[in-house]
C-alpha cells in the first residue's frame, strides 16, 4: 500500500537521525556488498522474549497505536524455546521502545490450540485492530507444536478474539489488504501434516485469504475463508523447528507473492483478492541463484519490485516481478555458518528497509539506495 507523506517524513527522520547507531558488517566477501544498518532498538522485554519475527507500522493513530511506530512480535520465551513468546513490542521512530501486549494463553477469549507463540504473521489494520498469528509449543521442539490461531487485539493493546478454523494450521506469516471497512488477511500455513512428517518435506502448505468485517467498536467479523494457495513444500527442522512457505507481499495488481522456502522460489497467486479456488503452488517468478531460503518477504512501494531475506545466508534479495534478481545486499553475517536463521519479518517504505534480526534481538534499518546491483 502506498506510505503517506507524513509516514514517508517520518521515516526519512528514522534513517538520519539513528546515524550514531550505525553497526557496519565488513566481511561481506567480493560479489556481495555489505549494508549499513542502523539499530533502530532492542525488541527484548523486560519478561525476557527474544527471537523477533513480525514486523508492522501502525497506519493509523488508534488508541494506544501511534502512526508510524512499529510493532514486533516475539517467538521465543527467555529461556529461548521456539513457539512460546508472547509480547508485542512498540517501537518509536527514535527508538523508544514498550510492550505493546503481553498475551496470556489462560486468558484468551476464545479456542487457540496449543496456546501462545507469536510467528511472523502481524498486521495493523487502520480500524485499529492488530492481528498475530500463533504456532504454539510446549517445549521449544515441533514434536509439541499445535494448530494455533489468529489472534486479535485491540488498539490498547487486549485480546478481543481468537480466529480458528480448520483450515488455519500452524499460521506463520501474514500480509493485508485493508480497506477500512473490510480487510483481507493472505496467511501462509506450515503445520498440515508436517509434525507427522517426522523432518521429511510434505507437500501440504497453504496459503489462506481470510476476509474480515471492520468497525472501530466491535471486534472483527470473519465472512470467509478461501484456500488460494496449497501443495506448498513444508518440513520439520531442529534449528528453525519448522521450514515452509513464509513472507507474503501483495503487489498493486493483485498478485500475492510467497516466500516457497524449501524450494528456493518466489511463487505467485494472480488474482489473489478474487479468485475463489487455489492456484497451488502458484507460478514460479524466480527460483535459485542469490534465493538461499527465502523467509521473509516484502513489495518495495516505489518500484514493485519483491524483496526477501534469505534463511541461510543473511542476504536481502530484490527480484522484479518478471524474475529478475536484481540486487543483492548483506545484512547479517553471524552465526554458523555466518547470516543463518537470523532474518524473518520485513516491510519496505520509500526510504528503506525495517527489518528484525534475530542474532541480536534487534529491530533495523538500510536505505534503499543501499540495494545494488
Amino acid at each position: 500500500m502506498r506510505q503517506s507523506r507524513k509516514l514517508n517524513l517520518l521515516l526519512r527522520v528514522l534513517a538520519v537521525g539513528l546515524t550514531g547507531a550505525a553497526g557496519l558488517i565488513t566481511a561481506a566477501g567480493p560479489t556481495v556488498p555489505a549494508a549499513r544498518v542502523f539499530t533502530i532498538a532492542s525488541t527484548v522485554p523486560a519478561n525476557g522474549d527474544v527471537n523477533p519475527y513480525g514486523v508492522a507500522i501502525v497506519p493509523k493513530t488508534v488508541g494506544n497505536l501511534t502512526r508510524g511506530h512499529i510493532l514486533v512480535s516475539n517467538f521465543n520465551n527467555s529461556a529461548n524455546l521456539q513457539g512460546t513468546g508472547t509480547t508485542i513490542m512498540d517501537i518509536a521512530a527514535g527508538g523508544t521502545v514498550k510492550v505493546f501486549a503481553q498475551i496470556n494463553a489462560a486468558t484468551l477469549p476464545g479456542a487457540c490450540p496449543g496456546g501462545v507463540g507469536l510467528t511472523t504473521a502481524l498486521v495493523v489494520l487502520r480500524a485499529g485492530w492488530v492481528v498475530v498469528g500463533s504456532l504454539p509449543t510446549t517445549d521449544g521442539t515441533s514434536a509439541t507444536a499445535q494448530a494455533g490461531c489468529l489472534i486479535v487485539l485491540d488498539s490498547s493493546g487486549n485480546v478481543a478474539e481468537t480466529i480458528t478454523d480448520t483450515t488455519i494450521n500452524g499460521p506463520w506469516d501474514m500480509t493485508a489488504h485493508d480497506t477500512g471497512t473490510k480487510a483481507d488477511l493472505f496467511v501462509t500455513n506450515v503445520l498440515n501434516g508436517t509434525v507427522a512428517g517426522g523432518g521429511n518435506i510434505v507437500n501440504k502448505g497453504t496459503v489462506l485469504r481470510i476476509t474480515l468485517g471492520l468497525s472501530a467498536g466491535t471486534p472483527p467479523v470473519v465472512q470467509s475463508i478461501t484456500t488460494i494457495g496449497s501443495g506448498l513444500a513444508e518440513r520439520t527442522d531442529p534449528a528453525a523447528l519448522v521450514i515452509g512457505p513464509t513472507g507474503v507481499g501483495l503487489s498493486q495488481d493483485g498478485t500475492l507473492y510467497v516466500a516457497d522456502s524449501l524450494n528456493n522460489r518466489i511463487a505467485a497467486i494472480s488474482n489473489a483478492l478474487g479468485r475463489s479456488s487455489s492456484a497451488g503452488t502458484g507460478a514460479t517468478v524466480s527460483m535459485g541463484g542469490a534465493l538461499n531460503d527465502p523467509l521473509g518477504l516484502t513489495i518495495r512501494p516505489d518500484n514493485g519490485d519483491i524483496l526477501t531475506t534469505n534463511g541461510n545466508n543473511g542476504l536481502l534479495v530484490e527480484t522484479t516481478t518478471d524474475g529478475q534478481q536484481v540486487a543483492k545486499v548483506l545484512l547479517d553475517n553471524t552465526g554458523t555458518p555466518p547470516g543463518a536463521g537470523t532474518l524473518f519479518g520485513l516491510t519496505a517504505t520509500n526510504q528503506g528497509v525495517i527489518f528484525v534480526d534475530d542474532g541480536s534481538n534487534t529491530l533495523d534499518f538500510i536505505s534503499l539506495n543501499q540495494i545494488m546491483d
